[in-house]
């Protein structure tokens, strides 16, 4: 059993911010107690590392190890921020509070506000909509989460704004034996168009990332949405990404996973309007020790509505991967298509990956189809570019680049797909590097 003794009252209490956040808080810590914390046990669990989770070894960052807004301590206008090419906005966070924002001026005089919940979640509307999204698929880490977020970022674009650009998103998370809750809510009004770039990264620290996104697509609005996860070796993230769309919506999201040690996510997508469309891509590859762990869920609540799902992933070593995927078409979603696809790479004897696919159709007009694969690089795709002069060694790495290449190509920004394949890469090289 999983238990909690440095999440207290007194600890969420100290945590700061504005009244409101405060209450909030502290209404999510009754709830703590009645909390089912998962096992291995639970299928939506199955395959995982959560019996190995101590919360015991963490606690909550405290507000004197943060500083300021606009304190330097944290990554921010760097390497990871020029990566992503022109923006049009750009948040930093550090340990789950804002620390840096900065905006175009021409958007900030369109009503777009990129900026910290805790210095401008103040206001009615901002409130009634933090958060349900996320209670809509409530587990014991989104009520921790709610219990101890010291603040996160808000991406706002008014109902009928462009923005052309990027709008950037930095999490950054250190501090030996600490635990951090990074909280992003983006709200695309009515006909409104965004592209978020979410970036986790963590030193060597042994650290907990209990992260949440919020996604609101509303009527004719599109997003695009790519997080890419590049924590440290010791690093436990636990994170939940989930969308609703509105009548006509369109997502596109995207989830590259690299790092951590034991990396869990769930990434859904309610589809609540006729119309509505999503896309959902992802990239993700193990090595050393590492889990990386996704489950995934496409829930049609109304007609005609479509979604679409690819997520790949390698493994080399000892590291081990799951995925499980849903399908859910409503009775209300006739006249709609699902479709969802996952295929591994097991690159060495030892490694392994999980691929579990589900679906639930209560609907008797639709489209739908799922797959999945598990398997070693293909001989016949080694032997021919061997059989051209082409190491082993580049053949491997010519094989993995192109079995993921479909997933990069349908990346909401191709700005990040050079250094994402630069990591592809290290993670190849290293393994024949070691002795």
């Amino acid at each position: 059993m999983i238990k909690a003794h440095h999440f207290t009252a007194d600890t969420s209490r100290a945590l700061g911010g504005p009244d409101w956040l405060v209450a909030r808080r502290l209404a999510a810590i009754e709830q703590l107690d009645d909390a089912i914390w998962p096992t291995p046990g639970e299928e939506i669990w199955r395959y995982s590392r959560i019996d190995e989770l101590d919360l015991d070894r963490y606690r909550p960052v405290p507000i004197e190890e943060i500083g300021p807004p606009g304190a330097t301590n944290a990554p921010g206008g760097g390497p990871l921020a020029r990566e992503a090419g022109t923006t049009s906005g750009l948040v930093v966070v550090r340990d789950g509070r804002v620390v840096r924002q900065e905006l175009a001026p021409e958007l900030e005089a369109q009503g777009v506000r990129v900026c910290g919940l805790a210095t401008c979640g103040s206001d009615d509307e901002v409130q009634a909509i933090l958060g349900s999204v996320a209670s809509a698929s409530p587990d014991a880490f989104t009520t921790l989460h709610d219990a101890f977020m010291p603040g996160g970022a808000l991406v706002w674009v008014p109902d009928g704004v462009v923005v052309d650009h990027p709008i950037v998103v930095l999490h950054w998370a250190e501090g030996e034996g600490e635990a951090s809750f990074p909280h992003t809510l983006v709200v695309a009004g009515a006909s409104a168009q965004v592209t978020v770039l979410e970036r986790f990264g963590s030193p060597t620290n042994d650290h907990l990332v209990d992260a949440v996104a919020e996604l609101v697509v509303c009527d004719n609005a599109s997003v695009r949405y790519l997080s890419v996860q590049e924590h440290g070796p010791k690093t436990w993230h636990i994170g939940l990404q989930r969308a609703h769309l509105g009548r006509d919506a369109r997502l596109r999201s995207a989830a590259v996973a690299l790092g951590g040690d034991y990396a869990r996510l769930r990434s859904e997508t309610l589809l609540e309007a006729p119309g509505a469309e999503s896309e959902q891509v992802a990239c993700y590859f193990g090595d050393g020790t590492q889990m990386l762990d996704f489950r995934t869920l496409q829930d049609h609540a109304a007609p005609r509505t479509r979604s679409e799902l690819l997520f790949k992933g390698a493994v080399e070593d000892t590291a081990k991967s799951v995925y499980s995927g849903m399908i859910r078409l409503r009775e209300s979603a006739q006249k709609s298509a699902a479709y969802q696809t996952n295929r591994n790479l097991v690159l060495t004897e030892g490694a392994g990956a999980e691929s579990i696919p589900n679906l639930e159709i209560l609907a008797n007009d639709v489209k739908c189809s799922h797959g999945s694969t598990v398997g070693p690089i293909d001989d016949d795709q080694r032997y021919y570019l061997e059989s051209r002069g082409i190491t082993p060694a580049e053949a491997e790495r010519l094989i993995v680049l192109g079995f993921f290449d479909d997933v990069f190509d349908r990346l909401p920004s191709t700005s990040l797909t050079d250094s994402l394949h630069r990591a592809v890469v290290d993670k190849l090289e290293h393994r024949r590097s070691r002795p």
